[in-house]
């Protein structure tokens, strides 16, 4: 069995801890500056030891997690998730906005399909002009 390596690729190592499904969304997301090293933006060649803090932004969601270990294996997920533990402040935050979420959510997630098509205009316009109203007046 080989040991544990003593430092890593970014890329690979965010692939190998599941926060992206495959090394090319990892490095996009790195080369966006999405995911930091101590605060400092980074290219996906760096490398990684353990004891760094990192920052991750997916979506919407912020995290910052400690790196505990290395591998050059994606495992099921529970290995993975072995691989780094999340900040205290990072959970509060995380479980904070999630509240907000929650309570005030975004009108505009709301919205399934976007805008209405020109068709979709017509048809309301339709709709509009055939109201109930008229039809149910007696001219007699």
């Amino acid at each position: 069995m080989s040991e544990a390596p003593a430092s890593m690729r970014l890329d690979k190592w965010l692939w190998a801890a599941r926060f992206y499904k495959t090394r090319a969304l990892a490095v996009d997301e790195i080369n966006l500056g999405r995911v930091r090293i101590g605060g400092q933006p980074v290219k996906p060649a760096r490398d990684v030891r353990v004891g760094d803090l990192l920052s991750i932004r997916i979506g919407t969601l912020a995290r910052e997690v400690s790196v505990l270990g290395l591998s050059h294996q994606r495992g099921p997920a529970p290995q993975a998730q072995s691989l780094y533990a999340e900040t205290s402040a990072s959970i509060t935050a995380r479980e904070a906005a999630a509240e907000a979420r929650r309570l005030a959510p975004e009108p505009a997630a709301t919205i399934a399909q976007g805008r209405p098509t020109k068709q979709d205009r017509r048809r309301l316009a339709d709709w509009d002009r055939w109201s109930a109203s008229l039809d149910d007046e007696d001219p007699g």
